[in-house]
């Protein structure tokens, strides 16, 4: 069967909003919208990539509580995300079409937010892989360091390691040449879903491959203005909600471009 990869922003695009919004910015008694400025100010004055800021102060405004963080905590967070409608049966749908076209489909997570999180979550079971920030811990179960860091950047790799079926994020064989048949899943074959200018490096490489990119927005806030100019840029192709229901504008954009795939 032919392949398709479909690969997913977490925060925003899956969830209204960010996971650490949703459970860990409670927990230290903090505002959210107090926890995110302290982050981009720091980032600012310290000169610190934006992802390492906001774990450097996840860490420190946990210790100011008197909580250690650890894996098992993190991982409990993600029972508490909300989801944008229509995900708890969206996987199942667009697997089954698939399979009654001939197109076999992997979903995977690329995101800036926490692996841990993720993993905690009632969807993970959904992804063939998730590529995530993610910490270090020290010989009592406790973080002491960042021990991987996905940004907007850097995301693009992961597309690679997808399409070349190299899935281990640290395995340098993603830089070896292959030829057209050998690809696990062509870029062609593609989608990125994506909701703001940080997945624009992905969304590009989209449009350079062939791949399709799809920016989504949440009606309940400011975020159609983000796609609106993303499509106005040429970044993306569509421009839908973010509700993943039944017939929904997302659900039919994708099931084109599954039988776009299939009649390849």
């Amino acid at each position: 069967m032919k392949r398709i990869a479909i690969c997913y922003d977490f925060d925003k695009t899956l969830s209204p909003l960010d996971m650490q919004s949703q459970g860990f910015v409670q927990d230290i008694g903090m505002g959210i919208d107090e926890f995110w400025e302290e982050v981009d100010t720091y980032s600012q004055d310290a000169h610190i990539e934006l992802n390492l800021t906001y774990m450097y102060k996840m860490v420190k405004a946990a210790a100011r509580k008197g909580m250690k963080i650890t894996k098992e905590y993190l991982t409990s967070l993600g029972s508490r995300i909300e989801y944008f409608p229509g995900l708890d049966t969206w996987f199942d749908r667009i697997n089954e079409f698939g399979k009654a076209n001939g197109v076999e489909v992997h979903h995977y997570i690329l995101s800036s937010g926490l692996k841990e999180i993720i993993d905690g979550t009632s969807i993970v079971k959904n992804f063939d892989h998730v590529y995530a920030s993610a910490f270090h811990y020290d010989k009592d179960g406790y973080v002491d360091w960042p021990g991987f860091v996905v940004n907007y950047t850097n995301k693009t790799q992961f597309l690679f390691r997808i399409s070349k079926g190299v899935f281990d994020e640290l395995d340098d064989g993603v830089n070896q040449a292959m030829k057209g048949k050998e690809y696990y899943v062509p870029l062609t074959n593609f989608v990125y879903i994506g909701d703001s200018d940080t997945d624009i490096p992905c969304m590009t490489l989209m449009s350079q491959f062939g791949g399709l990119a799809v920016g989504v927005y949440d009606e309940k806030s400011s975020g159609i203005k983000k796609v609106e100019k993303l499509v106005k840029e040429g970044r993306i192709k569509a421009a839908v909600k973010a509700d993943y229901s039944e017939n929904s504008d997302i659900e039919k954009v994708i099931k084109e471009a599954i039988i776009n795939i299939a009649n390849k």
